[in-house]
């Protein structure tokens, strides 16, 4: 599985001698104040975090997924809180964010246009939404492939729907799509990129 869900350790922490891997330095450099921390994996990510940062949340409906975060990020430097609640209902005022960071959790939801609207709503105006995400290929063929065994892949992948086309659905949901970059990984697709609230 991709890093982001059973992450190796390329992150170890401000003065450690391993670099994070691009991607991860992608999803977190620059980003300030209070974040939202969906899809958090084992919490090794949250040492990648600038010192900009101030706050972490992270949404875990997973016991054991939760249990090993807290335990990554009980010595960081940043403080970091758990709330409860799935997705699709995120116990926080709205605004009450400066960026959400998303990592392989898009592609799980089962209801992507209620989940899209919770992360909207508690991000501020012009907010950002970092993602890393499995997205539909481009490829026609492929992307028949991927409706064909997206039933068996979900079943063996954790909800996942590979074939999903999440960026139109972020656009859908009133978000402006600012940057991505797009790569197959073990050939998946995905995006990793930002969008952003309207001012």
């Amino acid at each position: 599985m991709e890093q982001f869900h059973h992450p190796r350790p390329v992150c170890l922490g401000r003065g450690s001698s391993v670099r994070p891997t691009e991607a991860r330095r992608r999803l977190t450099e620059r980003l300030s104040g209070s974040v939202l921390e969906v899809g958090a994996g084992d919490g090794v990510k949250f040492t990648c975090y600038p010192d900009t940062v101030r706050e972490i949340t992270v949404a875990e409906t997973d016991p054991f997924l939760l249990e090993t975060v807290l335990m990554a990020c009980k010595n960081g430097p940043i403080p970091v809180r758990t709330v409860a609640g799935d997705l699709t209902r995120i116990p926080a005022p709205n605004g009450a964010y400066d960026a959400v960071v998303c990592s392989l959790v898009l592609c799980s939801t089962p209801d992507l246009e209620q989940s899209l609207a919770a992360l909207r709503r508690v991000l501020k105006p012009g907010g950002e939404l970092r993602l890393y995400e499995h997205v539909r290929s481009a490829n026609v063929l492929a992307a028949a492939a991927e409706r064909f065994v997206a039933p068996l892949w979900s079943q063996m992948r954790g909800g996942c729907h590979p074939g999903r086309d999440t960026l139109t659905a972020i656009e859908k949901a009133g978000f402006v799509v600012d940057h991505v970059s797009r790569f197959s990984f073990h050939g998946v697709n995905h995006v990793l990129g930002v969008a952003r609230t309207p001012n």
